[in-house]
């Protein structure tokens, strides 16, 4: 696989497709970039404080270059903020400032100023257009691709949103540099999916470059992010709207979000986490189904693992966690239709597939032994 100092990735969606922008240093070039969008020479950011202490003076001088103002909302860091007060408090900060339909709302941050921001441009005076700034690994190769915008409520994650897509997204490389251990972490579990969903060339290139990944090496980085990106503009462009086969992309997740549900959405499980645990999970439960061997279901926990990943659910952080509260919380999972659960299973690596008849009866039994001390 070749590396390219500046790359750009298209997510193909006719009029509505837009770029992903992959390079070092492009929070500096901001202005640049998005200036062809203006209307007026002023922007809206959304961001958290801990990205805010690190990154937005970067982001401000580079949209300042080319004359452009910028009004910020700063909002608490971590997944509680994905809440109906914190939509409520930005529109109205937004609106108080005088935004207004032709202007340009940016997301300056992780997955969840992304989920957060593009519901409130989506909402704001029925449609505002926004830029996805993702300053972490897991929101450079997942969230802020694909127009996925949410809040959780109590039910659970990611239950009240809309599909609305950016205007682009700006992947500096050089933020991913500043990144803590744990959060680089958290996005590699997003990395490694597309691997395990369809891709075994990329899998084995995981494989060999854990240490490089881990080390957060700027060439392997870069390059991890670019396969990521092409594959999720790739399934987004076949299926926008999670019909078919862009439920792919959820390997992992209705285990991990009944993790991070169980947990509180609290600081103790990172969602990445929770979806390196869950896709080990998704591969031991297609072994226990017979669906895929033994020795696929081992290499994959093991490649999650030497990212740094806990595999095993009885060590996961936020727990103890039981087997028929994640089952409860598995069935209010946005994925459930008629009170039937869809899950992705593998019959091995890069073979993930979709299955909507999951037994219930099969799936508590397997918890049980998954938690069982």
């Amino acid at each position: 696989m070749t590396n390219k100092s500046a790359m750009q990735v298209t997510v193909a969606l006719g009029e509505r497709s837009y770029d992903i922008h992959i390079a070092s240093g492009l929070l500096s070039r901001a202005g640049e970039l998005t200036k062809p969008i203006l209307k007026q020479p002023r922007v809206y950011i959304v961001t958290d404080e801990n990205v805010a202490k690190i990154h937005l003076e970067t982001l401000k001088a580079g949209l300042a270059k080319e004359g452009i103002s910028a009004f910020v909302e700063v909002l608490p860091p971590g997944e509680s903020t994905k809440c109906y007060a914190n939509l409520e408090s930005t529109i109205d900060a937004l609106m108080a400032q005088g935004a207004d339909r032709n202007d340009v709302v940016i997301a300056l941050g992780g997955g969840v100023i992304g989920d957060l921001t593009g519901l409130v441009a989506g909402l704001l005076k029925r449609g505002m257009r926004f830029v996805q700034v993702p300053t972490t690994l897991l929101a450079q190769v997942d969230s802020s691709v694909g127009g996925k915008t949410a809040i959780n409520s109590k039910m659970g994650k990611n239950l009240i949103g809309l599909f609305n897509q950016p205007e682009m997204v700006i992947a500096d490389q050089d933020v991913l540099q500043t990144l803590p251990v744990r959060e680089l972490r958290a996005g590699l579990a997003e990395v490694i999916k597309y691997g395990l969903i369809d891709d075994v060339e990329f899998f084995e290139f995981i494989e060999q470059n854990a240490e490089k990944l881990n080390a957060a090496d700027p060439e392997i980085l870069s390059e991890a992010v670019r396969v990521s990106c092409e594959a999720k503009a790739r399934i987004v462009s076949e299926d926008e709207t999670e019909r078919g086969k862009r439920a792919l992309l959820n390997l992992g997740h209705t285990f991990a979000h009944a993790l991070e549900r169980a947990n509180g959405f609290g600081p103790a499980l990172l969602h990445g986490e929770a979806v390196g645990t869950g896709m080990a999970m998704a591969f031991r439960y297609s072994q226990a189904l017979g669906l895929c061997s033994g020795q696929e279901a081992v290499r994959a926990e093991k490649a999650i693992f030497a990212l740094g990943l806990e595999t095993d659910v009885r060590k996961l952080s936020g727990g103890p966690y039981e087997g028929d509260a994640l089952l409860e919380h598995m069935m209010h999972d946005k994925k459930t239709e008629q009170g039937n659960l869809t899950l992705i299973l593998a019959k091995g690596i890069g073979q993930s597939y979709i299955e909507k008849q999951v037994d219930a009866d099969s799936l508590r039994a397997f918890l049980k032994i998954e938690t069982a001390d």
